[in-house]
């Protein structure tokens, strides 16, 4: 979900700085119906197996500044200049390139981007069916500035009169879900967290509530283009499960999904 661009650009004009767009989980989002990663200076897609479209590794830099795109392809070819011979190497450069074979892959995916963009939007809207009446739930925002486009689907634990904190129900969530063999992530750690940055003490300087609480409480579901209704209902039924097991006296007995009938819903 691009986040408000324009105070940013704001910013960027006023002190001549350069916007890079981190679009790495972004393709096909739009922000007041421009696409994302035309918005700055540069922008980075990732084109790993789980984002929305797949050359299976590797990724691209989109910019329309002459400059930084001769400087990149530079970079990513160790260094080599264009008017260079094959062995003449101008700066430190490093081996980047993206195979053709590995396009060929991402120009098929490309052919049908609308379809797989559009599957997955829907499976967003089932999950969001089956989980909006289960109160320990906090579903995913919607975008106020234009089109989201889903990489994942990860929802929040909310505070509730369970006995567990969210924290710790996440955490029981996210077990009990892997003991049914659905995979499951609390996707992101915070990155001040990561101990590459403890180590080297880039720290902030005051606490990170809003950031921190986010990292301990969110989930990423299981999530692709081609996920079935059934499959989405199985995966929620489970979560319902957990949360009646975890807290079996907080709230009454429910039926946990009449499979059949939502599923046939859905399909329809």
């Amino acid at each position: 979900m691009p986040c408000d661009m324009a105070p940013i650009l704001e910013l960027s004009r006023e002190f001549n700085l350069a916007v890079i767009e981190d679009a790495c989980e972004a393709f096909g989002a739009e922000y007041r119906g421009q696409r994302a990663g035309t918005l700055g200076d540069a922008a980075a897609f990732a084109f790993y197996p789980n984002k929305q479209i797949t050359t299976a590794e590797g990724g691209m830099i989109v910019t329309d500044d002459r400059r930084v795109a001769t400087l990149c392809r530079s970079l990513r070819n160790q260094g080599r200049e264009g008017e260079c011979s094959w062995l003449c190497h101008s700066r430190l450069g490093y081996n980047y390139r993206l195979s053709e074979l590995h396009c060929a892959l991402g120009v098929a995916q490309m052919e049908r981007v609308d379809e797989i963009l559009a599957a997955r939007e829907h499976v967003t809207a089932l999950y969001s069916k089956f989980l909006s009446d289960v109160p320990e739930i906090a579903l995913p925002a919607s975008s106020a500035n234009g089109r989201r486009s889903w990489f994942a689907y990860v929802i929040g634990v909310k505070p509730t009169s369970f006995t567990d904190s969210p924290e710790t129900l996440r955490d029981r969530l996210m077990a009990g879900l892997r003991d049914r063999d659905i995979e499951c992530q609390a996707y992101f750690p915070a990155i001040h967290r990561q101990p590459y940055l403890r180590e080297v003490t880039i720290l902030p300087h005051r606490p990170l509530p809003r950031t921190e609480w986010a990292s301990n409480t969110c989930l990423a579901l299981p999530f692709f283009a081609t996920m079935s209704a059934l499959q989405v209902v199985q995966v929620c039924s489970a979560i319902r499960e957990i949360l009646q097991d975890a807290q079996p006296d907080a709230r009454p007995a429910q039926t946990v999904l009449p499979i059949d009938r939502r599923v046939a819903s859905a399909i329809r």
